[in-house]
């Protein structure tokens, strides 16, 4: 038979457990608010600059830590629960997307420098994003 004190341990353990996984749950909600979808299509020569200059260390960014990448093919349309505001022609095409709808694009891919210019000011623009420096948008 258990005690009271033991009983009582267990329910705050519980407790304390459910607690938890629900902030967990909600931190990784509004972590993954903001994304950033690469649209692109077999052949792109664009779209390989980009996977062999950014790829690699776009994950280890302050933009891709705000802005998540996910990537699909242009024949495949939004992914399931994002919807595009209008048609995506261009490979590659970077879709900003905030719970689900987009909030700006990129069309093409001008280079490393340019890139992260466009990128940034998009973030700036259309988020909360705040520069590693501490600086927020200027609008």
């Amino acid at each position: 038979m258990l005690s009271v004190i033991e009983t009582v341990n267990d329910v705050t353990m519980f407790s304390r457990l459910i607690f938890s996984m629900a902030i967990a749950i909600f931190l990784a909600g509004q972590a993954l608010a903001v994304e950033l979808i690469m649209v692109e299509q077999k052949g792109c020569s664009h779209c390989q600059a980009w996977h062999k200059a950014i790829g690699p260390i776009y994950p280890k960014t302050p933009e891709g830590a705000f802005a998540p990448l996910s990537v699909v093919n242009i024949s495949e349309g939004a992914p399931d629960g994002v919807q595009f505001a209008r048609k995506v022609v261009f490979t590659p095409t970077f879709v900003l997307v905030d719970e689900g709808a987009e909030i700006g694009r990129i069309e093409g891919y001008p280079g490393e420098d340019f890139f992260w210019g466009l990128l940034e000011m998009m973030l700036r623009a259309k988020t909360s994003y705040v520069k590693p420096d501490g600086s927020a948008a200027s609008n």
